[in-house]
Order: structure tokens, then sequence, then C-alpha cells
């Protein structure tokens, strides 16, 4: 059952009534399967980062059980080396770990666990449940870390056969950059200092702040210009100038964010990652009216949300509605309504500051 006194952060107006609300939730519960794995559907396939974020949407929803479940989930199917492969297929029978689709292991997938697991802590106050996720988070950062380069961007990827891709994604970087703060504030809380972890986040946000030649350029895609924000690289004057020199390029008045230039099509997860990065730069107009705009074409019966919408053909586009898609949505309707766990995550609440290295 859903705690009393949460939900109402769920309820914003134009976007979610408690009714609405606790159909979304619903449908996230729906997918979950009984030992706790959230596939993007059933019948689909599962990945660490997409899971991590419906179980945070459960927690924001007073579901608490149900993501602890997720997480128990991925301790108990972490690799050796401490990473997750990057998608498992649903089968009739529950999500198959023993054959992955993907058998590449995504650095900003890993790492996301320490965000869901302080989010988790944060929602519940369970000294327990983190204390029995420490060592699943110390073995997914120092798998990470592994993969980091010398000029402190993240290679973005350890290939199936045991190599490792070093080339750099901006986006998955700026989230590892979020996760590895939250994993020092693990660390923290613990009284467990991890100063080899403190060196590369400040590397990684010197990084991300300064040096963008040192990452792909994946500059048609909307991800790579608000994530720097989103992950909290970037704040104040700096956030501002970034979202307002990509606002036109991305964004869609009335219908949502772009996926990727120039193609017209709007999707819901990007669209409510835009508004959770609005929200932390204290623009919570703006991020509401994004919120409303997806609503019409974006928003199922079932209380779902469709990927996308081609609003040149004026069709949602793919047929499928994914719980991770309806994750993004509650988690930012949860830090417009004032969920501590949920600001704390995305609002830098509690989590270390002052980290950058300026040494190159």
């Amino acid at each position: 059952m859903t705690t009393p006194g949460r939900t109402e952060r769920l309820v914003l107006p134009g976007v979610l009534t408690a009714d609405q609300a606790a159909r979304t939730v619903a449908g996230i519960a729906s997918v979950q399967r009984a030992d706790g794995a959230i596939p993007w559907f059933r019948g689909h396939h599962l990945d660490p980062w997409d899971h991590i974020e419906a179980a945070m949407a459960l927690d924001a929803a007073g579901e608490h059980e149900r993501a602890e479940a997720a997480y128990r989930w991925l301790a108990a199917h972490q690799n050796p080396d401490g990473s997750w492969y990057a998608a498992y297929p649903d089968t009739p029978d529950g999500v198959d770990t023993a054959h992955p689709t993907d058998s590449g292991r995504e650095t900003n997938f890993c790492a996301y666990i320490a965000v869901g697991v302080w989010h988790h802590y944060l929602s519940t106050g369970d000294d327990a449940f983190l204390d029995r996720m420490w060592p699943t988070v110390v073995a997914a950062v120092e798998f990470v870390l592994a993969l980091q380069q010398p000029g402190g961007q993240i290679g973005w990827r350890r290939n199936a056969d045991g190599g490792a891709d070093t080339d750099a994604l901006l986006t998955g970087s700026s989230s590892i950059h979020q996760a590895l703060r939250c994993a020092l504030a693990i660390a923290e809380h613990r009284e467990e200092p991890q100063p080899d972890w403190e060196v590369s986040t400040g590397l990684l946000a010197h990084a991300i702040r300064r040096h963008p030649e040192r990452f792909l350029a994946k500059d048609r895609y909307s991800m790579d210009w608000y994530y720097p924000v989103l992950g909290g690289a970037l704040t104040g004057a700096a956030a501002k100038q970034r979202i307002e020199e990509g606002w036109e390029r991305f964004v869609v008045p009335g219908l949502g964010v772009r996926c990727v230039i120039p193609n017209p099509w709007v999707t819901g997860g990007e669209s409510c990652e835009l508004a959770l990065a609005l929200w932390a730069m204290g623009e919570s107009d703006r991020a509401v009216d994004i919120l409303q705009w997806i609503q019409p074409h974006l928003r199922a019966e079932d209380g779902m949300y469709w990927t996308g919408y081609v609003f040149d053909d004026g069709v949602v586009w793919p047929e499928e509605r994914t719980a991770w898609t309806a994750g993004s949505l509650l988690l930012a309707v949860a830090a417009l309504g004032g969920d501590e766990a949920t600001t704390a995550v995305f609002g830098g609440e509690r989590l270390p500051t002052g980290l950058e290295s300026g040494c190159c």
C-alpha cells in the first residue's frame, strides 16, 4: 500500500490528479516482477539504469517495499566485477539474467545504483538497508572509476569481450557525476571516507565544465544539452546559460522536448528530465509548463506514458509505454511537490560540493 502523507506530492495541477497519479504508480507496479525486477514493459527487456529510475518513482509514491525489492534484485545479480549487463530479456517466466541480450557493461548504468540507494535511504531512513547495499555500491563505483580517463571523463562501456571502450559520453558522465556525489553522501553518512572517490568526482566535474572536447560529439541529442545541469555539474549562471542556449533548438512549445535534432519527435523521458533540471535551477514554472504540455499526447488511458510522439504525423512512436518514462514523470512531479528524498538527490541537498579539480 502507498504510504499516507506522501501521495499528495504526486498531485500537480494540470499534470496529475490524485486518481491519475495512483493509476501511474499502479502501472509501474504492474510491470514489476515478483522478484523485484522492473523491465521496460512486460516482454521487452530490463536495463539497470531504467530499472532504478522506476524504483525511485515507487519510493516517491510511498511504495517502499516494492522499491527495496528492486534494489535487492540488483544486489543479487551484480557481476563479480561490480557491474551489471546492459540488457536482460524479459520472458514469460521473468527476467532472464543468464542470457543477457547485451553483455556490455555501461558505466552510467552501473553508477546509478548509488543514486537509487541514497534516494531509498532518504525516503525510509532505513540504516539496515544502507548497510546491506553498501558493498553493492562500493563494487559498482570501483567498476566505474576503473574506466576513468586521465582527463577526468569516464569511458562509457566495457565490452562483452572485456575490453574497455574509453570514449566518453557527456550525458553518461554527467549522470555518473550525480551518482558519485550520492555515493560520497552514503560514505559520509556511514563515516567511511572515500578520498579517492572525491578526487575522481572533482576531475569528472572539471572535465564536464571545462573540457567539452573530451567527450564524443553528440550535441544533436537533447540529453547532452541538459544533463550537465541535471547531473549537478553545472549550476547557477552556468546552468542558466546552457539551458537558454539550447532552448529553441530542443523545446517544441506546447508539445515537449525533442530527443534529437532535426527529428520531429518529442519524448516523455527527455521532457520530464528537462523539467527536473529546470526545477533544480529554480525555474519551476517552466518545468510545470513542459509537464503539462506532454499530457494530451503522451499519457495513455492506463496511466502509463508513451515513449514519444511524432508531431509532424500526429502519432505516438514507438508504440510502447515504458515504466521508466512513467517513472521520470513521477520523479519530476515529486521534486516540484517538495518530496524531500527526491529534492535531495536532484537538487544537491546533502550532497558534497566543492570537489572540482582545476589541475588539468
